[in-house]
């Protein structure tokens, strides 16, 4: 029986070596290869590996708490439409009882109401007809003061001279007398 597995370790090891040249193969060139990839895997791992996870955790976190705030954001949602949706109910009624309550009062104050206001329109109309009328005679004077003040100014740039108050006053009697003409 020994002799068997050493016949089949022979064998195998000659069917190694016949692969290993079929295909190419080095020892110390498949063990150089081994060493570099252990090393770009143990560089990659230190400076990539590390912190492309920790991005991604981080991303996982906060796509986590985005959908936390997003489902806490539709109950609170639900639960204000809830509250409007009462609110507006109750609004409802108590604008249709304030509706009901207006009209009787005003049926009742309606009567009362238009003779007052009739009254104060009429009491308006006449202070406003004082008003317009004070107004135009207000606004009467200032026109004759402007009106006398360009005069005197066009008069003394077409003359030529500086007026002295004696002229300014004919001027503004003659310009008065020619508009109450």
């Amino acid at each position: 029986m020994n002799h068997l597995l050493i016949l089949a370790a022979a064998e195998s090891e000659n069917a190694f070596q016949q692969i290993s040249r079929t295909f190419g193969f080095n020892l110390h060139h498949f063990i150089a290869q081994c060493i570099s990839f252990i090393i770009v895997a143990a560089l990659l791992y230190k400076f990539a590996y590390k912190k492309i996870l920790g991005v991604l955790e981080e991303r996982r976190q906060t796509i986590a708490q985005s959908l936390a705030n997003a489902e806490k954001i539709k109950q609170e949602l639900a639960s204000a439409q809830a509250k409007a949706q009462e609110l507006l109910n109750q609004a409802g009624v108590q604008s249709n009882k304030m509706i009901e309550e207006a009209r009787a009062a005003a049926a009742k104050v309606q009567e009362v109401e238009t003779q007052k206001a009739i009254a104060t329109a009429n009491q308006i109309v006449a202070k406003a007809k004082e008003a317009s009328e004070a107004e135009l005679v207000r606004m009467k004077s200032e026109l004759r003061k402007e009106l006398v003040r360009l005069v005197a100014e066009t008069t003394a740039k077409v003359s030529g001279k500086v007026l002295t108050l004696d002229d300014q006053k004919r001027l503004a009697e003659e310009t008065t007398k020619q508009l109450a003409a």
